[in-house]
């Protein structure tokens, strides 16, 4: 026997589709460790990212007008960074993360947004984190 199924020919590999990566950074008048707290606690989250945040452990459930949604922390580095994965993500690799560089040139603080999106939807993702970001900017005072 070649490998080859008389009914549905050679065999083939599935693969699984995966959302495309992108890459969002955003220079904000802020401290690292105040724009860290805004990144990964439950009162800094609410102020900017969502209606409410419950952490329990890693998991943190995220609410929009009532509807949650659950992610859990991947990793986090205090001061530095936090990464989050959807419980229910179709895309088992995909995950979206928070980083603060200081930018090395002037000083400032930027925020790298990382997160994935299938293919026809990574404008609209990249407008929501834009919108997101720019309630963030209001909360910091910048």
């Amino acid at each position: 026997m070649t490998g080859v199924d008389p009914i549905s020919g050679p065999a083939k590999t599935l693969q699984r589709a995966r959302k495309d990566r992108f890459v969002l950074e955003f220079y904000l008048k802020a401290t690292p460790g105040s724009l860290y707290d805004r990144l990964s606690t439950a009162s800094g989250l609410s102020e900017w990212f969502c209606d409410d945040v419950d952490i329990h452990g890693d998991l943190f459930t995220f609410r929009w007008k009532g509807e949650g949604q659950t992610a859990q922390c991947l990793g986090r580095k205090h001061g530095e960074m936090i990464r989050f994965q959807w419980v229910e993500d179709d895309d088992e690799g995909s995950w979206f993360e928070l980083r603060i560089r200081i930018d090395q040139m002037t000083n400032e603080t930027c925020l790298i947004v990382t997160d994935h999106a299938w293919p026809g939807d990574i404008e609209t993702s990249k407008a929501l984190w834009d919108s997101q970001v720019h309630t963030l900017q209001r909360v910091l005072g910048a």
